[in-house]
């Protein structure tokens, strides 16, 4: 299993230490650049998950030029 975890900079150090004594958990920290890509990624999939949920009728969707429209 893998896990993205979000750790305050000032308590990152300590809390890799605790998770590295456990032979079973292999650790590393993961860029900012990364974490954004990450972060973004989240939202395409929940975007994708939107769209299936409208077009299965149970999330009402709106027409693009009507969004179009509000720029």
């Amino acid at each position: 299993m893998k896990l993205l975890i979000d750790i305050a900079d000032n308590k990152a150090e300590s809390f890799m230490e605790m998770i590295k004594n456990h032979s079973y958990v292999k650790a590393k920290a993961v860029s900012a650049p990364d974490a954004e890509l990450f972060a973004e990624i989240k939202e395409i999939k929940k975007a994708f998950k939107n769209v299936a949920l409208i077009k299965a009728g149970k999330l009402k969707g709106r027409p693009a030029e009507d969004f179009l429209n509000e720029l």
